[in-house]
């Protein structure tokens, strides 16, 4: 017999309905009763690397009764493009898929981000439901409603808030998870110990190798944590005009990073740069204390996250940065700390002051 799951409660905001977030394991189970019976028809968009467990999914979504299909798309950020969201549009279409029908996205963030934004834009909106099989998409890309698809010109820049209607994190899913994406992961979760739960980062601290391995003491907690941050923040602000701007903290330089680097860079790892950039800043601006600036460095580097990135592509990122979402006209926006779990926006930093921060994370 297996634990009962967590549940972690998103409450609706700005017209939206309520959604539970399930923690735990082997909770395939649930699945049918989130898609609930007015639905018909499923369709489980699932990357390449995940074709077994799209079709196990499909297979006992047809055996409770469902029309289930299988939408295959690449793996990672190559999914998430127009090309890849019109594919899907068309295998939609082609199982006459009305506004009852669910979609159900299995895979990383990207895999979720793409599902999100195809049911937000299939009949202008449909129900969806997120199964995050990585550690960065239970925590952060599964929860909150942000849903998108990279451009040429940067990432997510096109997208819609569209919650879906559950999230089942099954932990089972990170034991084959290898090292590298697991550990990726845990910027995600080191930042919500930075902005809002420091308990997190007592964790982390108190044994950083048990942290990288999805079998340590405290991996449920770490991520339950981490959704709980996200979730009360996401309740109250659905999209992003006040406080869900803290959970940018280091993604303004991180977006940039991917880019620059094509996207052959873990978002986990360019954020956890992004976060010391941040601390950098915050500290220059005289809003943050040396200590707790250091620590970013340590606790990320503990894990085996990166603290820096090459020096002379400072002019390229700063050229990135100015067509981040999160700027406002032309003014640059950051979130810095005024002290430990104190998120704050800094607005129009001088240019010196930027470099200055960078000079700090140069390699």
């Amino acid at each position: 017999m297996t634990d009962a799951p967590t549940r972690i409660h998103v409450a609706g905001s700005a017209g939206t309905a309520p959604y539970d977030v399930l923690v735990g394991r082997q909770l395939l189970g649930e699945l049918p009763g989130l898609v609930g019976d007015k639905a018909k028809r499923v369709a489980v968009l699932h990357p390449e690397a995940l074709a077994e467990t799209g079709e196990v999914l499909r297979q006992d979504l047809t055996d409770q009764g469902y029309e289930a299909i299988a939408i295959q798309v690449p793996n990672a950020e190559e999914a998430k493009t127009v090309e890849v969201a019109a594919y899907c549009w068309k295998a939609l279409g082609q199982s006459n898929f009305t506004r009852t029908d669910v979609i159900v996205g299995v895979g990383g963030g990207a895999t979720t981000d793409l599902a999100g934004f195809v049911a937000a834009t299939w009949l202008r909106g449909v129900r969806w439901i997120a199964v995050p099989t990585t550690v960065l998409a239970m925590v952060d890309a599964a929860v909150g409603g942000k849903t998108g698809i990279n451009t040429a010109e940067g990432k997510n820049l096109v997208g819609a808030f569209h919650p879906p209607a559950g999230v089942l994190c099954d932990l089972a899913a990170l034991d084959s998870l290898p090292v590298n994406d697991y550990v990726s992961g845990l910027a995600e979760i080191i930042k919500a110990g930075f902005i809002a739960d420091p308990a997190i980062l007592e964790l982390i601290e108190a044994d950083p190798e048990a942290a990288r391995s999805p079998r340590g003491p405290h991996t449920a907690e770490l991520i339950e944590r981490s959704i709980r941050v996200k979730a009360e923040v996401v309740s109250s602000d659905l999209k992003e005009s006040g406080l869900r701007e803290i959970l940018n903290y280091g993604h303004t330089l991180a977006h940039a990073i991917e880019k620059n680097e094509r996207y052959n860079w873990r978002h986990g790892a360019a954020v956890s740069v992004g976060m010391v950039f941040a601390a950098e800043l915050g500290r220059i601006a005289g809003r943050l204390d040396d200590a707790t600036a250091d620590r970013h460095r340590e606790v990320l580097a503990s894990v085996g996250l990166p603290v820096t990135y090459r020096g002379d592509q400072w002019p390229k990122l700063l050229e990135t940065m100015k067509v981040d979402k999160k700027t406002r006209g032309d003014r640059l926006r950051f979130i810095v700390l005024d002290g430990l779990a104190k998120p704050t926006v800094l607005e129009g930093p001088d240019p010196a002051m930027l470099l200055a921060a960078h000079a700090e994370i140069a390699a």
